[in-house]
């Protein structure tokens, strides 16, 4: 079946090109991701010797060269990918529905921020798993909900008090469950998901649809309205935002980072029922003994 077409890729590749010349005003966001990313891998004993950084804009792929590791750094933006492009690491331009790569060619794939307008994103997990190695690792973040949900209500709110009717401008994003549920649908190993916060805040609205449009998350809904927005949209969206003393807002930036394994015969496997050799009584009775 199908995916359903929700984001305009055509649309999401021209922000991207227009981001190559912005994205430094917002270089501190995906820095932070990439750090949050950068850690749990430092936290692996194991090595690795190729990667493939999908989306990284040129935050994740210096560092895992500094590590000795051979890095293919993938961009759907011609444009973002030769603003990123070095020596140290390899860069192409390729769409992320359809990664041009060959089963078994990684034995670690990440993804810092970079998957979250993907139509098909179980289409696009399954394929990093049969490109990765037999336990390989995945290591990604994707935006989660509440992340902008208060801008898509105050944009509601203002819409709904000037116009007849509602037009779609914030996307849709998954919630940590639905993260981990799409990892064992694609057949992932061992897979973790855990939320991790960038705080952010904001002196306007006007500030975060700017720094919006510098990292090239623009609406790119397949079914946004083409026309003009209204003169006193954002100005009413403005004033439904709730602002603290400093004058300003919150507007957290909520990650889930997913860790997961492509299978292997040698990870470890779950007990199943009945195959346990102490019951939960014993066990709770040996760590508290003064207790029985």
């Amino acid at each position: 079946m199908q995916a359903p077409i929700i984001f305009d890729r055509k649309a999401i590749r021209q922000y991207k090109d227009r981001a190559a010349d912005t994205l430094h005003h917002v270089a501190p966001v995906f820095e932070a991701a990439a750090d949050i990313l950068l850690d749990r891998l430092n936290d692996i004993t194991r090595t690795f010797d190729t990667a493939l950084d999908i989306g990284g804009k040129g935050f994740i792929a210096p560092h895992l060269a500094a590590k000795g590791i051979t890095v293919v750094q993938c961009e759907s933006s011609l444009k973002l990918a030769r603003a990123t492009s070095s020596r140290s690491w390899h860069t192409l331009c390729a769409d992320e529905e359809q990664l041009p790569f060959a089963p078994e060619s990684f034995d670690l794939v990440t993804a810092s921020l970079s998957l979250h307008s993907i139509n098909d994103l179980p289409g696009t997990l399954s394929q990093i798993r049969h490109i990765l190695r037999p336990d390989g690792l995945l290591l990604a973040s994707i935006p989660i909900l509440p992340t902008l949900r208060p801008l898509k209500q105050a944009l509601e709110n203002a819409e709904l008090a000037l116009c007849d009717g509602l037009s779609p401008r914030v996307a849709p994003l998954p919630t940590q469950h639905s993260c981990a549920a799409l990892l064992q649908r694609c057949g992932f190993a061992l897979p973790v998901v855990d939320t991790e916060i960038i705080p952010l805040r904001y002196k306007s609205l006007t500030g975060l649809l700017q720094d919006l449009r510098h990292a090239g998350e623009s609406n790119a809904l397949a079914f946004r309205s083409k026309k003009i927005p209204p003169r006193m949209l954002f100005p009413a969206a403005d004033a439904e935002t709730t602002y603290d003393e400093d004058g300003r807002f919150a507007m957290p930036l909520h990650m889930a980072v997913l860790t997961a394994w492509s299978p292997a015969p040698t990870q470890p496997k779950p007990l199943q029922p009945g195959q346990f050799t102490h019951s939960l009584e014993s066990a709770l009775n040996a760590a508290h003994p003064d207790q029985e």
